[in-house]
């Protein structure tokens, strides 16, 4: 009887100390808004998962903690290879299971990566886009086969190309398969965004030329024929995907003045890349500004002014955060931090960048990770919209309040359809701040005090797959 009573008591004091919050007419300012992104490299098991043959736990344990920690940044975007080379980290009817996993091409790990990875990242309100390498058939010409890879089934196709094997982009079936893949992937997957590196041709090695017999300029056609198709297969089949393009930092040598590269990717690989920006066929470019900010020769800062002048869509750049302390450069961790805050600075692109690689971050190399913890990524932030595929808002969410003790519990109520997200944020004296993006599967989140302090006010923007924020629901004690 009197653990009864105690308990009766302690209930009671609970309910006599909990904050209704209620309807409020404040305009809080909107959410904000960055690509934070980090590639996540298959191949040669250069990030996920760490060896071949491991277990199908600890691949999917490997998963969670890179996911962990991107959302422990404040992270928004998984940027996953799923097609390292004419293989598939995914289950498909088209194409062998990628060796990386296994350590057999075609041997199954048990378990869909892709799947997982996806259902994992979005209960952490984090998209994945799904990157694919299109042409490039083997990494190493030694790698062993299965019988329905590309060197087996349609070895016609394919150039062998110093130690590498490719397929050939002027082959129509080379572009079939490629199309093929890519569009298996976002028909049957709930994939954010597709996304391509700069692999069209090879980098030229040795002064061999690529044996097709095609000049720099076919094969920058059959390139760009490639991309402007892709981005139309894919808005067709589901408009909301993203389609993002990595190509080399540097268009030309010289362009802008003063910048120097060791090749010329728009001659030696295929890469038009001002054009696909400029035509729209991307929502956004990725450019890899793998070099530091100074000399002038490759300045980061140089570089994204120059493409962020090139097209209206995004450009969030490539930041090569593994080369800290490294061998190349040596480059401090603080060189990272400051491109971060150039490529918000610089233009006037939607803000955003992403990594290379997720080890640099899950590794916290120079402690840029505690940097980026306590600096830029101390707030969490929407991925951008997409206004020139939709501007056209979800309907406000439905939503309630109730602090305890040293949380406030923010409860949803299932409404628009094309919800994918709820952006969080509170209000603490005169400062909103964006506290939280979660899943719309999810039933409820708890908000912890700041400094001790409960929220004064709580706003909740429902968002759809184009990112598109609805007028928020705001609710003060």
């Amino acid at each position: 009887m009197l653990a009864r009573i105690f308990s009766l008591t302690c209930l009671l004091s609970v309910l006599a100390t909990a904050q209704a919050y209620r309807p409020s007419g404040e305009k809080p300012p909107g959410p904000a808004r960055e690509f934070r992104a980090a590639w996540a490299a298959v191949v040669h098991n250069i990030d996920w998962p760490s060896a071949k043959g491991l277990s199908s736990s600890q691949q999917q344990a490997e998963m969670r903690a890179i996911l962990d920690k991107m959302a422990s940044l404040n992270m928004n975007a998984l940027v996953l290879q799923v097609r390292p080379h004419c293989d598939a980290v995914y289950q498909s009817s088209k194409e062998p299971w990628s060796p990386w996993l296994t350590g057999t091409m075609g041997k199954s790990p048990g378990y869909d990566p892709l799947a997982y990875a996806i259902q994992q990242a979005h209960a952490r309100g984090i998209q994945v886009h799904a990157w694919f390498n299109p042409f490039r058939a083997l990494s190493n010409a030694s790698h062993g086969t299965c019988g329905n890879h590309v060197c087996q089934a349609s070895p016609h196709i394919t150039k062998r190309y110093g130690n590498l094997v490719w397929c050939d982009p002027a082959q129509t079936e080379t572009r079939a398969r490629a199309f093929g893949a890519i569009l298996d992937v976002v028909q049957r997957y709930d994939v954010d965004g597709v996304h391509l590196d700069d692999y069209f041709y090879p980098y030229p090695e040795g002064g061999r030329a690529f044996p097709d017999g095609r000049s720099p300029a076919v094969r920058r056609q059959i390139v760009d024929d490639f991309v402007q198709k892709l981005y139309a297969d894919v808005k067709r089949a589901k408009p909301w995907v993203r389609v993002g393009i990595s190509p080399f930092g540097i268009w030309r040598p010289g362009v802008p003045d003063g910048i120097e590269a060791g090749i010329d990717a728009y001659e030696q690989i295929g890469c038009d890349a001002r054009k696909w920006l400029a035509k729209g066929w991307v929502d956004y470019l990725a450019p890899q500004l793998y070099w530091k900010d100074q000399p002038r020769k490759q300045s980061f800062s140089a570089l994204l002014s120059w493409w962020r002048q090139q097209g209206s869509r995004p450009v969030w750049p490539g930041i090569a955060t593994t080369r800290i302390g490294g061998p190349e450069d040596g480059r401090p961790a603080s060189e990272i931090t400051k491109q971060v805050d150039l490529s918000r600075s610089i233009g006037k692109n939607w803000a955003g960048h992403i990594h290379w690689s997720v080890k640099g971050l899950t590794k916290n190399l120079g402690g840029v990770s505690t940097m980026l913890a306590k600096g830029a990524y101390a707030q969490p932030a929407l991925v951008p919209p997409m206004p020139w595929l939709s501007q056209s808002a979800p309907s406000r969410p439905g939503a309630s309040a109730t602090g305890s003790g040293s949380s406030v519990r923010v409860t949803f109520q299932s409404g628009d359809r094309a919800t994918s997200r709820y952006a969080v944020q509170a209000r603490f004296g005169n400062q909103w701040r964006m506290v939280k993006v979660v899943s719309a599967g999810s039933k409820s989140v708890d908000l912890p005090a700041l400094a001790g302090r409960l929220p004064d006010a709580v706003a909740v923007s429902a968002v759809d797959r184009f990112g598109n924020s609805s007028e928020p629901v705001v609710m003060a004690r």
